[in-house]
């Protein structure tokens, strides 16, 4: 069975500077019309920054649209046409005070692909050096280091919710240990 469906008609609902909406009508494969709501989104980068020690640069700050503030791995938004690297490297600094001798991809999915296609790219950073961090104006960030096994537990208890930072720390533990997480009974 053909599962692809055909977009009719489309309509711009709303562009604003960090995503777009459109509903459009589509064409089912069974012949039937359905709307669909999608937001466009650039897409974004996600940084695992990793000391040679073991330790990973997080950031805490205030989420409005959750309404609470949120441990996070060092992230932002592609600019039009702006390599996933290029835009890695940026954040990092910005964010965090951080550059990396050491780049390496870890990820690229889809974020939330039911309504959205936003695209991001994991990359694990290293060889680091400190500089000094430069938020954007509207950023407020507190620079948080942790060991990995410590974000993971943060991770498995609830206190870190965001999923590209839970599938990152995920993603550099496996690297490293061949393992996600521990299994049933092991200490972390």
């Amino acid at each position: 069975m053909e599962l692809e469906e055909k977009c009719v008609k489309s309509e711009r609902i709303y562009k604003g500077k960090i995503l777009n909406l459109r509903r459009d009508i589509v064409k089912l494969p069974d012949g039937r019309e359905a709307s669909r709501e999608v937001v466009e989104h650039s897409g974004a980068v996600g940084v695992v920054p990793l000391t040679g020690e073991g330790q990973v640069y997080l950031v805490r700050q205030y989420r409005y649209p959750i309404g609470k503030v949120t441990l996070e791995i060092p992230a932002g938004k592609l600019e039009e046409g702006e390599d996933p690297l290029d835009c890695a490297r940026r954040e990092l600094k910005e964010e965090v005070g951080i550059e990396a001798s050491r780049w390496e991809p870890l990820l690229t999915f889809y974020t939330t692909p039911g309504f959205s296609n936003e695209v991001m790219h994991l990359f694990l950073a290293t060889e680091l050096s400190k500089k000094e961090a430069q938020p954007d104006q509207d950023e407020f960030l507190q620079i948080v280091s942790l060991p990995l096994e410590e974000a993971l537990e943060k991770a498995r208890t609830g206190e870190i919710m965001d999923a590209k930072t839970i599938l990152s720390l995920l993603l550099v533990r496996y690297k490293f240990t061949g393992r996600a997480y521990p299994l049933l009974g092991e200490k972390p």
